[in-house]
């Protein structure tokens, strides 16, 4: 089997987090919805906030895992 390159990688992954994205509007759609009310009223720095906390655990992540 050939090695993945780049893209392919870079597409597995987009794809993985589309599915799991989808898994909670699937679920629930309830708590879904409840959620994203809740995003709506946070301020630009909480979301800002919560989006380099989810930058910075996934480049550890892919530091530890491709190391």
């Amino acid at each position: 089997m050939a090695a993945a390159g780049f893209w392919d990688l870079l597409l597995g992954a987009f794809a993985l987090m589309l599915v799991i994205e989808g898994l909670l509007p699937f679920i629930s759609p309830p708590k879904w919805r409840a959620a994203f009310e809740r995003a709506m009223r946070m301020s630009d720095g909480q979301i800002r906030f919560i989006g380099l906390g989810s930058m910075v655990a996934g480049l550890v992540l892919l530091a530890f895992f491709l190391s």
